[in-house]
């Protein structure tokens, strides 16, 4: 260590060297005032040559938040999230709340004052007093929308606390932690003591007593199912899952509240989305990690045994959840999957041929409504959205691509019609609407040589930060392949409006609130003052040729937005 950074070491210097300690490779941050420590400490850690972790200086919360998801759902790995005071915690809780449903760790942090000024030492500033405060301070604003919050209370707990913060946010369920700074901590003298290193969590396992019950159970259906919402977000989740389903024999079923790709779409035991068939027909459910498995959460299967495979199976976050369970395998998921692979052994091999017979049909068939689909797109009038998922699908085929997903309406289209079936490659924007763009600067931080779509409806887009995700994707060379399912309507709403009072006034006069978006103007020219690509497209021939341009433009290092108005 020089000398010159040994010297005066603050709160600013402790907060860096536990991050840098905690393994976090970015500091996410949408500025504030108290972090003027912090950017002391990494300016001496730049001039001195020594590690710390690069910091990334974001101009919206939600997009430093985003970012920090989308990063997260590659790496996994806990990464530093600095936001302002509490107004900026407040404007960043969308994202934090969504990177808890996501199950992304990370450290966030924000700050407040202690002394407003009447204490000794340098002075906060008059804002802290006037305006920026917060009854019970920004921990106990965040302590609903996070895994675990609390404060730092002294200079020399605080690279201990961060440790402890990133620790838990690692450990399942992972999640945000929050941690409140106050900007007297960061500015006070530091003694330099070392933060210790953190490392991954230990693996919890399911015991063969536990597992070799279920293993039975399975040789012993005769129509099982598996129906998983999140096995691929775990690290080897994705390629346990295939095996497990391959030695068994057993489909799978991706239902709408899937958040990432766990299964390939294309695979023949693929079983689509719809769970509900299997309730009256399966004789016993495979959940695998699958939070929320059932909706109407009191609609219980009519005969089948329901065994939960999940390290965490009663999500705390989750206000109410109904799993119907007759047993638990809890610990590591692609572990226990492993586990029950390997005993795949002994099986009813009439069982086995009639639920193969029964899958290929359902396999073919819905091979057939898809390619009938398609083919419908292709024949009509405008571009309807499951022509655009196709042709997205024929354009990306062998480029190891990542799609991001903020569709309402349309993401089944998309993910029956782009058929991504990859491990990392799908994930669906978890929690309020206005992160799609965020998430996947992310996503691409963390995968640079693979490309990154963003697949987004018009309201969705509406809700983003456009001019921050904009100015990050630039500042720090991150192109994304930007493409707008635009109906220009918020139509998930209408629909329920239609479905509350299918014979009510707005039906009988036409009059349908809060869902118009006509008025708004080119999404596409948004992009155009940082020198973006950008392509609106309305026509069915039109189509690909605008894609193929906007896959160049990002393939040379910019992104490109195409906003396409669909039929519907």
């Amino acid at each position: 260590m020089s000398q010159s950074h040994s010297q005066h070491m603050d709160g600013g210097d402790a907060a860096v060297r536990a991050f840098t300690a905690a393994g976090a490779d970015y500091l996410f941050c949408s500025s504030g005032s108290e972090w003027a420590p912090v950017w002391e400490s990494l300016a001496r850690h730049h001039r001195d040559g020594l590690p710390c972790p690069r910091y990334l200086d974001l101009t919206h919360e939600t997009v430093a938040v985003g970012m920090a998801t989308g990063y997260g759902l590659v790496e996994r790995r806990p990464q530093g999230v600095l936001l302002h005071a509490a107004p900026g915690l407040l404007q960043g809780s969308m994202a934090v709340h969504g990177a808890l449903l996501a199950g992304v760790p990370m450290v966030v942090a924000s700050s407040e004052s202690t002394t407003y000024g009447d204490g000794p030492g340098q002075d906060p500033g008059g804002q802290w007093y006037r305006n920026l405060s917060i009854v019970g301070g920004p921990h106990g604003v965040a302590q609903p929308f996070t895994k675990w919050s609390t404060e730092a209370a002294s200079v020399h707990t605080l690279p201990t606390m961060i440790t402890r913060a990133a620790e838990l946010s690692w450990r399942a369920p992972a999640g945000p932690a929050y941690l409140n700074i106050p900007l007297e901590i960061l500015l006070e003298e530091w003694d330099g003591r070392e933060a210790k290193p953190i490392v991954p969590p230990g693996s919890t396992h399911s015991s063969p007593e536990e597992v070799d019950p279920v293993a039975q159970l399975i040789r012993e259906a005769q129509n099982p199912v598996i129906v998983t919402e999140t096995a691929g977000r775990e690290a080897g989740g994705f390629e346990a899952l295939t095996a497990f389903a391959e030695a068994w024999h057993i489909p799978v079923v991706e239902p709408d509240s899937a958040v990432c790709g766990n299964f390939p779409r294309t695979h023949p035991l693929h079983a689509g989305s719809d769970v509900g068939p299997w309730l009256d027909e399966a004789d016993l459910i495979l959940l695998v990690n699958c939070r929320a498995p059932f909706y109407p959460p009191s609609r219980r299967p009519a005969r089948a045994k329901v065994v939960v495979i999940d390290e965490v199976p009663q999500r705390p976050h989750i206000t109410y959840q109904v799993l119907f369970a007759d047993h638990y395998l809890e610990g590591n998921v692609a572990n226990t999957l492993r586990q029950l692979t390997k005993r795949a052994k002994g099986l009813d091999t009439a069982a086995v041929a009639a639920r193969r017979t029964a899958q290929e049909q359902r396999h073919a068939d819905e091979r057939t409504a898809i390619a009938a689909a398609e083919a419908k797109a292709a024949g009509g009038e405008g571009i309807d959205p499951v022509l655009l998922a196709a042709t997205l699908r024929g354009l990306l085929d062998g480029r190891d691509v990542i799609v991001v997903d903020e569709t309402i309406t349309h993401s089944r289209v998309v993910k029956r019609h782009l058929q991504v079936s990859a491990p990392d490659s799908y994930f669906y924007v978890q929690g309020g609407l206005g992160q799609g763009m965020a998430v996947a600067l992310g996503v691409k931080l963390a995968a640079r040589e693979r490309p990154v779509v963003l697949t987004i409806g018009d309201g969705a887009f509406a809700y983003n930060p456009v001019l921050p995700s904009y100015d990050a994707s630039k500042t720090y060379e991150l192109p994304l392949l930007i493409v707008v399912f635009n109906n220009r309507v918020y139509k998930s709403m209408n629909l329920n409006h239609r479905r509350f009072y299918p014979e009510g006034a707005a039906a009988e006069t036409g009059e349908w609130l809060g869902t118009d978006l006509h008025r708004l103007p080119r999404l596409a020219a948004f992009a155009e003052p940082f020198g973006m690509h950008t392509e609106t497209v309305d026509a069915p021939d039109a189509l690909a040729p605008a894609l193929e341009r906007a896959l160049k433009a990002v393939a040379d290092g910019t992104t490109a937005v195409v906003d396409v108005l669909v039929t519907r």
